[in-house]
């Protein structure tokens, strides 16, 4: 599978990819493995009860969650990384942390502050970004769509960054907001660009971190990961990091409406999917060198019903309020618990929490103009998946 999607990557990326990411994609799958840490790889404490060194100090280390009543319904031992408990509340403070460090390193910043950090993000980045900008004594300017959540331009702004809203267009259009990120980073004097899509720093941050915890957290035993992706990078350096573990362990993706990642694994061909979707930062319509490096075995196509059900079910029977993204992660969960057996120790993400989306999902009559208010609404029994199709 591994190398029928690289070689369709190939084809099939254009200018999205340059030469060189083309080449490391091309490395990772030849060898079956990622290359090394660079040997200038910032340190970072272990979560404890020792002091860490500030905010960045505290990224990582989360708990490895069991989800009592998804692993009793199925059967499996389903098991979620809580990412949501990261100092930035998401997953994406890993590969902000990386790549604004390991800037400082190259030169591409200054180390001592006072350099201008620009990146194009679906949200959850660039809240990341903007703690460890401020953190370091950077400023941050983050290019997004208007459609993301009104709570996470607040937060980003209440952080310092400088928030630049574009509309929601193709990727081949000049005014989306990843090309204007690149184009305001080459326009400021002392601008760096995170490049989070490409750079295979992102997937490198769980390579070595996310992954190698999530196996040890788990006592040495994962038959399966699932998760969503938008950049690539989770389920890049995770994926790698189980299967040089565990070479039969399974890895499937799973897709939101409107994306394109479904097709491209099943097909080799990028075709989004009918619909749109309320979860945020997840799903693309085109194959990133995160996407094109990970080791991925299959992939499920997920529903917005699947996931308002899951947040109110989680909420219900948990204890968690997840944001809608986490939730379809959960989804996958179930669905790839199905395909194992019983028996089985399925792994996923909860990559952000709910609390970031009060002003979209979680606000009244929000889901009932979307047509998901019964999703949410519908009383459902601890132990009752009849939801996830």
């Amino acid at each position: 599978m591994a190398s029928r999607v690289y070689g369709a990557m190939r084809r099939l990326a254009g200018p999205a990819l340059g030469g060189a990411a083309l080449a490391g994609a091309a490395a990772l799958h030849a060898s079956g493995r990622c290359e090394p840490a660079p040997a200038a790889a910032p340190a970072k404490a272990a979560r404890s009860d020792a002091v860490v060194p500030g905010v960045i100090g505290a990224i990582g280390k989360t708990p490895l969650l069991e989800i009592r009543s998804l692993s009793d319904a199925t059967g499996c031992r389903i098991v979620a990384k809580a990412e949501h408990l990261n100092p930035g509340g998401s997953v994406k403070d890993r590969p902000a942390a990386r790549i604004i460090l390991l800037a400082e390193q190259r030169g591409d910043l200054p180390a001592g502050g006072g350099g201008t950090v620009v990146e194009g993000t679906g949200g959850n980045t660039g809240v990341g970004m903007a703690m460890v900008a401020a953190a370091r004594g950077h400023r941050a300017v983050l290019v997004m769509p208007d459609s993301i959540s009104k709570d996470k331009i607040a937060l980003m702004e209440a952080m310092g960054a400088r928030v630049v809203l574009r509309p929601a267009v193709p990727f081949d259009d000049p005014g989306h907001y990843v090309h204007t990120a690149r184009r305001i980073a080459e326009a400021t004097p002392g601008g760096f660009y995170g490049n989070q899509f490409e750079s295979l720093e992102n997937m490198n941050a769980h390579l070595f971190g996310t992954g190698p915890e999530i196996w040890e957290q788990a006592g040495g035993r994962v038959d399966g990961f699932v998760c969503a992706a938008g950049t690539g990078g989770t389920i890049a350096g995770v994926s790698h990091a189980i299967k040089e573990r565990n070479p039969s362990a399974r890895v499937y993706v799973i897709d939101p409406p409107g994306s394109s990642l479904a097709s491209f694994v099943d097909d080799g061909v990028p075709a989004a999917s009918p619909g749109t979707t309320v979860t945020e930062g997840i799903g693309i319509g085109r194959i990133t060198a995160n996407f094109a490096a990970a080791r991925v075995d299959g992939a499920f196509r997920g529903s917005d019903e699947e996931a308002v059900a899951m947040m109110t079910y989680l909420l219900k029977h948990e204890g968690l309020l997840v944001g809608p993204s986490a939730a379809l992660n959960l989804v996958g969960a179930v669905k790839l618990a199905r395909v194992l057996g019983k028996g089985s120790t399925v792994a996923t993400i909860i990559c952000d929490g709910g609390e970031r989306y009060r002003a979209s999902v979680l606000k009244p009559g929000f889901l009932a103009k979307r047509g998901l208010a019964a999703a949410a609404e519908a009383p459902r029994a601890r132990g009752d998946l009849s939801f996830v199709r």
